[in-house]
């Protein structure tokens, strides 16, 4: 194997690492809802209306996240998951 090889294989390894330890899933993270401010949040929302970050219209929706320190989430005002689905549902 040459240098160059050498190079992009290392190149290719560190991308796929990236790639696989999504912010979302890296230990002492976890996605904290109801906590965004608008144009605020992490990535997608629970209705599936976008996908991105920074894309939240109100403050504090239910459906909006922010990552935040695992078990920190609650004592920020936040919800988990399930918490926020269930309240989503509620305002439909």
């Amino acid at each position: 194997m040459n240098q160059k090889q050498r190079i992009a294989t290392a190149a290719l390894v560190v991308a796929l690492g990236a790639i696989s330890t999504s912010p979302v899933h890296a230990g002492g993270k976890e996605k904290c809802y109801g906590i965004a401010a608008a144009g605020q949040n992490d990535c997608g929302n629970l209705a599936g209306t976008h996908s991105c970050a920074g894309q939240s219209k109100v403050d504090n929706d239910p459906g909006e996240w922010k990552l935040v320190a695992k078990g920190t989430c609650v004592d920020i005002g936040g919800m988990l998951k399930k918490e926020a689905k269930r309240r989503y549902a509620e305002q439909q």
